[in-house]
């Protein structure tokens, strides 16, 4: 029974965080849905919080939470989710994904964890022609 409420296997979709460099200023920091599917995505929602504890203070921390809704995906594409600021870097980042493949509704969860998001081991994505670090 328990199986039967788990949602279909998400695959072939990912979710990156890129530096994006600014002349004569310190780089932005953005995060991307990917779609490497072979398939539309439809009626998506992404909802993002930041959870952890202050390194210095010990003191917890939790982020507003925000949703971003996307009409489409094509396969291939990718959509600019939101930027996020350094400071928070060293707390838990945490991006639920919602949406639909026909009449099959998808659902998963990324987690940059606290501490791993470390711009000196981004690496290059091809995709986004960025360094940065990538979920799948």
């Amino acid at each position: 029974m328990r199986a039967d409420l788990l949602g279909p296997k998400v695959e072939n979709v990912a979710l990156a965080l890129v530096e994006l460099p600014i002349k004569d200023a310190d780089p932005e920091y953005v995060v991307f849905l990917i779609n490497n599917r072979e398939d539309i995505m439809e009626g998506i929602i992404v909802a993002s919080t930041g959870y952890g504890e202050n390194p210095t203070t010990g003191e917890q921390i939790k982020t507003s939470t925000l949703r971003k809704g996307i009409e489409v995906m094509m396969p291939g594409e990718a959509a600019r989710i939101e930027p996020i600021m350094p400071d928070l870097f060293d707390i838990s980042n945490e991006f639920w994904v919602s949406f639909w493949v026909h009449e099959t509704m998808y659902d998963k969860r990324f987690v940059f964890a606290a501490g791993t998001i470390k711009p000196k081991d981004f690496q290059w994505i091809p995709s986004l022609n960025a360094r940065g670090i990538i979920l799948e």
